[in-house]
């Protein structure tokens, strides 16, 4: 029995729908799914059909690509985000808004603590000052997607959304974290060191929050999971272990290796 990982799945891309129906079946293990499965519901709905069949145990959180509106969709923001929530209810995959699951297997017992935070535009330099972070990254011709896409509904702002997010996790997370070690499931990276963008370095904007820096050691995490960033690596930060899940972009990875080779095992995983 195992604890695999695996995000940025983007089944937009031909090439990973493919690649995604090759995956094996694992009837006693569980798997995450950390978000940026593909950009509308249905590409959410063709994750879970595929993920469901193939594992015991399936739990997601969403990344920002999920969370896109386009023109011609419905749902904003929260709206959209609950409506995703709701689809995966349908598959009986865990989400963010449920309680966290305890992991008994090997590794365990803990906490597997599914997080949805988003990102407020502090990985930047101490001299960039908020107003300036979006000039700032435009100097380099860089500009996140989520600027047109991602609406913050019924927050005014993105930052404004995250702030509401970590503090609604925090409690939850001294709670869990007082009986279990717990494994930190979320897209966007916990830590700005860990965005390593050597060719696009300003998008770290859209990776996440300082506000979370410390919560590897605050919320006894064992292992922290993430993705976002396409780069896979495993890091270890104050006897932490932090894992980059992502498959990506058909250019992020070796489609001739499938699929299976980028399931990444959590626990018991490396010690």
């Amino acid at each position: 029995m195992k604890l695999l990982a695996l995000s940025d799945l983007h089944v937009g891309f031909k090439e990973n729908r493919e690649a995604l129906e090759t995956l094996s079946k694992h009837p006693e293990d569980w798997v995450i799914l950390g978000g940026d499965l593909g950009e509308t519901v249905d590409h959410l709905e063709r994750v879970l059909d595929v993920a469901t069949d193939r594992f015991a145990r399936v739990l997601w959180v969403p990344g920002n690509h999920e969370l896109w509106t386009h023109p011609a969709d419905g749902a904003r923001g929260v709206a959209k985000y609950l409506e995703l929530v709701d689809c995966c209810r349908k598959w009986d995959v865990l989400t963010p808004e449920d309680p966290f699951a305890l992991w008994e297997g090997e590794g365990g017992p803990v906490v597997v603590a599914l997080l949805f935070l988003l990102y407020d535009y502090t990985f930047r330099p101490d001299d960039v000052a908020a107003e300036d972070a979006l000039d700032w990254a435009a100097e380099t011709g860089i500009m996140c997607a989520d600027e047109r896409y991602l609406h913050p509904d019924p927050y005014p702002s993105r930052s404004a959304w995250c702030e509401a997010r970590c503090q609604a996790a925090e409690p939850r997370l001294l709670e869990a974290s007082a009986s279990h070690p717990t494994i930190l499931v979320n897209h966007f990276p916990l830590r700005e060191e860990l965005v390593r963008l050597w060719r696009i370095p300003r998008f770290s904007l859209w990776c996440g929050t300082k506000r979370t820096e410390d919560w590897h050691r605050r919320f006894n995490a064992k292992v922290v999971v993430h993705g976002h960033l396409h780069m896979r690596a495993t890091d270890w930060i104050d006897g932490v272990r932090f894992e980059e899940v992502s498959l990506g972009y058909p250019r992020h990875w070796n489609v001739e290796e499938g699929i299976d080779a980028y399931l990444r095992e959590i626990l018991p995983g490396a010690t």
